[in-house]
């Protein structure tokens, strides 16, 4: 498959591809045509003389520094130059290419202004696995991701360094030496385009992208655990009847609760104690739609910010035909150059902050869950204390809530808000979004929770052992605890837990829960009602 981008239809599955399966990417003729035009507006307000912020203008600041034309390529390099500022570790290739393949979308759009060469030299880094090295911090999230922007755009000239992939692995290599292994020439960058590669929201909207993937595998991995553990606790999924949740209609809890009915469909270990003296379930079983189903909204409405952030344009100053905008704006009878906002990631960093505590709250309930499972004091009578034959001399699956305890208090710290602001640039820019912190943090808070979510999966496969011979899990559930016994066997006596938690974690990251339910129940829930 080839990612076709012409700035109006990437989605979340295609930052996948690219940036996670390597998929090539290739530009349409229309957008092609777009790029052209926006320069040869470029090229006529350079022409024309008149001093325009990002064509021949210093920068924050010093935006009133008018650039004599012979200069305005030495400023171009030198802004690349000195914003190649970042700090910390390096970003993992997948994030690298997702900067790399949502500047290309957003160039296309043609109103950043860059030559066609400059597009064709991002696609053959994409296409020919050159990896720009990139640090991860010194992103304010406006105006924009300037600092690993920068560091990307580096190697276009032919410096900084990029990991290069070959059939004998990969290899670090200077940015002139990356670019020729691509069958590439540095660039000699021109008037708009250092500032149109480094201004935007790439390595937020990056992250973001791939987040969503995550975190919507993530709530999938959360139901059928919670299913689980509903079952081996003998609950009932009588919480989850549709009659519940069509009188509070929230579009992620009623897809929760239809997970979990679907999971435990047929469950003889369900109908089983329908008339026990339990009266009600403890919340983390029946409120378990309510809970995952708000983690959920929230997921989604980072998906919504992130589908509109792929097809926008997002760095500045925009270039328009005349007719386009108001005639006050900066430029000539045929072009106009206007100097905007959209590089600031507000949209974004609300949003990511929020998924953060969502997220958390995904690990909260199940920490609970598993405690129910391992808790002598709360445990159903068929459960041995801590999941161990002989407990006392064996210790069971204890120290695996210790672990998911304090994964979860690891994403309770990262809980405070990253959109904050510190001005920059003399106060020029006085107000920025933070929003690549956002990002980060949520992936950090997304790896916690993976691990919160492995010990649930893990303790509710070994609970399941001690279930009556003559009962039968659900059909999702059964597949589920499968999928957890094909990596981790039961636990016959205390053995080392750290590689069977790393197996299960494994086990959802990879999405061979997504598929071992899909093949016993069909599609799940939310993937029929997202089709609506």
């Amino acid at each position: 498959m080839t990612v076709r981008l012409d700035g109006e239809s990437l989605t979340v599955a295609d930052v996948v591809a690219v940036a996670r399966e390597g998929e090539a990417v290739a530009v349409t003729d229309d957008a092609r045509e777009r790029v052209r035009a926006a320069r040869e507006r470029v090229e006529n307000v350079t022409a024309s003389g008149e001093a325009v912020y990002g064509l021949n203008t210093g920068f924050g600041e010093l935006v009133d520094t008018q650039i004599p034309p012979d200069r305005i390529e030495e400023l171009q390099l030198n802004l690349i130059r000195s914003h190649t500022a970042g700090a910390g570790r390096e970003l993992d290739p997948e994030l690298v290419r997702a900067m790399l393949l949502t500047r290309i979308n957003s160039l296309v759009k043609g109103y950043s202004g860059v030559r066609e060469v400059v597009v064709d030299h991002l696609v053959a880094l994409l296409n020919e696995r050159v990896h720009p090295v990139v640090l991860a911090r010194g992103s304010l999230g406006a105006s924009g991701d300037l600092a690993p922007l920068a560091h990307m755009s580096l190697v276009l000239v032919g410096e900084g360094e990029a990991d290069v992939e070959t059939t004998d692995g990969v290899e670090r290599l200077d940015g002139a030496a990356a670019l020729s292994a691509a069958g590439l020439e540095p660039l000699t960058l021109r008037a708009k385009e250092g500032l149109a590669l480094i201004n935007g929201t790439q390595l937020t909207l990056g992250a973001a992208a791939l987040l969503v993937d995550d975190a919507e595998r993530l709530c999938r991995a959360a139901d059928a655990a919670g299913a689980l553990a509903t079952e081996v606790t003998m609950g009932t999924t009588a919480a989850c009847d549709p009659a519940i949740h069509e009188l509070r209609p929230h579009a992620g809890q009623a897809t929760s609760a239809a997970t979990v009915r679907a999971l435990a469909g047929d469950s003889e270990v369900v109908d089983s104690h329908r008339n026990c003296d339990r009266v009600q379930d403890a919340y983390s079983i029946r409120c378990l739609p309510q809970v995952h189903g708000a983690v959920r909204d929230a997921v989604a409405h980072l998906r919504q910010a992130v589908a509109v952030e792929l097809n926008s344009v997002t760095d500045n100053p925009l270039v328009f035909p005349r007719e386009a905008v108001d005639d006050r704006a900066s430029g000539t009878d045929s072009a106009a150059v206007v100097s905007g906002g959209n590089f600031h990631g507000e949209p974004l960093a609300l949003r990511l902050d929020y998924l953060v505590g969502a997220l958390t709250e995904l690990a909260a309930i199940s920490e609970r869950r598993t405690d129910r499972m391992l808790n002598p004091n709360l445990q159903e009578p068929h459960l041995p204390p801590f999941l161990a034959d002989d407990s006392g001399v064996e210790s069971g699956l204890m120290i695996a809530q210790y672990t998911a305890a304090g994964m979860l208090n690891d994403c309770r710290s990262v809980g405070r808000a990253a959109s904050d602001n510190t001005p920059v640039s003399g106060g020029q820019e006085d107000h920025v979004s933070m929003s690549v912190t956002a990002a980060l943090d949520s992936r950090r808070v997304l790896d916690r929770v993976r691990t919160v979510l492995a010990v649930e999966l893990l303790c509710g496969a070994e609970a399941a052992e001690y279930l009556d011979d003559d009962l039968v899990l659900g059909s999702g559930t059964a597949a589920v605890r499968e999928a957890v016994r094909e990596v981790v066997p039961p636990l016959e006596r205390d053995r080392r837990l750290d590689g069977d938690i790393d197996a299960v974690e494994s086990l959802v990251a990879s999405g061979l829960v997504d598929d071992a339910v899909t093949s016993a129940i069909g599609a799940w829930p939310e993937r029929q009602s997202s089709d609506r």
